[in-house]
């Protein structure tokens, strides 16, 4: 993260603080213009073809784009997005939750340039924030609609297979603004998560190990040729190894005196 502090210490001073809140507040004004019949979403829509004629505002103001559902519902993920956002901000730093939130939106603006007539969407980037702060706080438990109790480690799970499916069934705009958004969660988590994914390997080798190790113990040390009892399946007996047979052949106390003699094989004429 060192290249991170050197941008710190560059740019930090044109972070904005409580940046999460302001992104609600210019989507919560053009929500309600719409409400009230005065619909300008479709002049800050990021439709490459527009911004390339001259409308250049549009590569900014597409993240005003409010979400097309139903009040409940879009005051319950502003609620979401500012409660986790300013978590992150709180953990990172307000110049590193900017960052996080500049990549996903700098390779949203990217890939959207691939399809000059199509419009982006904003939403891939908030579901980042999401994804980013179930990373950190896996157990953390979400009332949904302040009812319902559910970690958002499951949350994210389902958000993650979503993203398959997208991936999978998705036209190639869908598909690329998925790639975006996770860019910035694989820029902040993608040496953390490559670790872990070692560690757990390294991990799975040593228990394997220690399961080889301890069914080499459980094996016998002694086991009578006649009987083929054990020291471990009959502690009480005694095994010696008799010496009138060839090689080294081991026998119960009961079949030590009692047993054909192993003989050793007459050697081959030359």
């Amino acid at each position: 993260m060192s290249l991170l502090n050197r941008l710190e210490r560059i740019f930090g001073r044109f972070a904005i603080e409580n940046i999460s809140l302001y992104l609600i507040l210019g989507q919560a004004f053009f929500y309600l213009m719409a409400m009230l019949g005065r619909d300008y979403t479709g002049l800050i829509a990021l439709v490459p073809a527009l911004v390339w004629q001259g409308q250049v505002w549009r590569v900014v103001a597409f993240i005003f784009w409010p979400p097309a559902a139903n009040l409940l519902f879009v005051a319950f993920g502003w609620y979401l997005f500012y409660l986790m956002g300013s978590a992150l901000e709180a953990y990172w730093g307000v110049f590193r939750y900017n960052f996080f939130l500049f990549i996903g939106w700098f390779l949203t603006v990217l890939v959207a340039f691939a399809f000059p007539a199509v419009a982006a969407t904003n939403v891939f980037v908030g579901l980042s924030v999401m994804l980013a702060f179930a990373y950190l706080n896996p157990d953390f438990e979400l009332m949904i609609f302040f009812i319902l109790p559910v970690k958002i480690k499951w949350v994210a799970l389902v958000q993650t297979g979503l993203y398959v499916v997208g991936m999978i069934v998705g036209s190639w705009p869908v598909r690329l603004a998925i790639v975006a958004s996770l860019g910035n969660f694989i820029l902040f988590f993608g040496t953390d998560i490559v670790r872990r994914m070692r560690s757990g390997r390294r991990r799975m080798e040593f228990q394997a190990k220690q399961f080889s190790a301890a069914e080499e113990e459980d094996e016998p040390r002694h086991r009578c040729r006649v009987c083929g009892r054990t020291e471990i399946s009959d502690p009480q007996l005694d095994f010696r190894y008799c010496s009138k047979c060839a090689g080294e052949q081991c026998y119960c106390s009961d079949h030590l005196t009692n047993h054909v003699h192993v003989t050793a094989p007459a050697p081959k004429e030359g």
